[in-house]
């Protein structure tokens, strides 16, 4: 059986892209979502997810960029001096390097993240993480920490399995920017496997998107849906409505969020699934 899980990510980063993921759902393919408990549009995205119940809704855990749930002074090795987030993934990524960030403090965030989740009523489906950091090690290892104190089974595998898309996307610098990150990263799925496997959690066959953010349009998801094998595939988007929040929001996703919206909220996507045999499920089904 080939089953795929289409998730949201930024549920709660602004207004706009709340409405475009719940387009997304509604009209589209979209079948789960990433909540941010540091969102600027969190509240917003709380009551979306109550009205919406059709919609898988997880946690996009934050260590990177904007303000922590926790007081900074309970996570005083993971925050700067204006008590703020690493800005960017290279930043916190130099603060492994210099050992500097504790996974306590890391393990801390996360908690509070969760905490604010769950108090508002929302029982995440699954965890993943801002700019994938749980890549790292030491990220995964407080995620995996807090999963289990949450009773949380399901975790996102950030580490891409193929690259497909058209040929012009395929050759664009931007494409091959980031394919290259994608690739770098690849040794790290060994020891994720590992603590994936010491924590007892799940995950998907297959994780899709990395290369393509900000960057999906209908044929490349069409190539994807033809790709996949049996078991359980991820695909990564990040719709949403371009405004002026968004516009002066810390993000490089801006315009292209329209554009992942006009392609996976397309109806026909829904039937192109249906004709080559993929279910297309929420994390719920694989935590059952």
């Amino acid at each position: 059986m080939k089953r795929l899980i289409v998730n949201a990510d930024d549920f709660g980063f602004t207004r706009g892209v709340n409405e475009g993921i719940l387009r997304a759902h509604r009209n589209g393919i979209v079948t789960s979502t990433t909540i941010m408990a540091n969102g600027d549009a969190f509240n917003e995205a709380v009551e979306a997810a109550r009205a919406n119940p059709s919609l898988g809704v997880g946690c996009h855990l934050s260590a990177v960029g904007g303000r922590p749930v926790s007081k900074p002074s309970e996570i005083p090795t993971l925050v700067d001096r204006d008590g703020l987030l690493p800005p960017t993934l290279g930043q916190l990524l130099m603060k492994f390097a210099r050992r500097s960030v504790s996974t306590d403090d890391i393990a801390a965030e996360f908690r509070a993240q969760l905490a604010r989740i769950t108090g508002a009523g929302i029982t995440p489906t699954h965890l993943d993480t801002h700019k994938h950091s749980h890549t790292h090690p030491q990220v995964m290892r407080a995620l995996a920490q807090v999963a289990a104190e949450f009773g949380v089974v399901c975790v996102r595998n950030p580490f891409e399995s193929i690259a497909v898309g058209s040929l012009g996307l395929l050759s664009s610098w931007k494409y091959l920017k980031q394919a290259a990150k994608a690739t770098a990263i690849q040794p790290g799925a060994i020891r994720f496997r590992q603590v994936v496997a010491e924590y007892g959690l799940k995950t998907t066959d297959r994780f899709l998107g990395v290369r393509l953010t900000g960057m999906l349009d209908v044929a490349a998801i069409r190539s994807m849906m033809k790709s996949l094998t049996e078991g359980t595939s991820e695909l990564m988007c990040h719709p949403g409505l371009y405004d002026d929040e968004l516009e002066k929001a810390q993000t490089r996703l801006k315009q292209a969020r329209e554009r992942e919206l006009d392609a996976v909220s397309d109806p026909e996507l829904r039937r192109f699934a249906e004709e080559h045999g993929i279910e297309l499920i929420s994390y719920r089904s694989l935590s059952q």
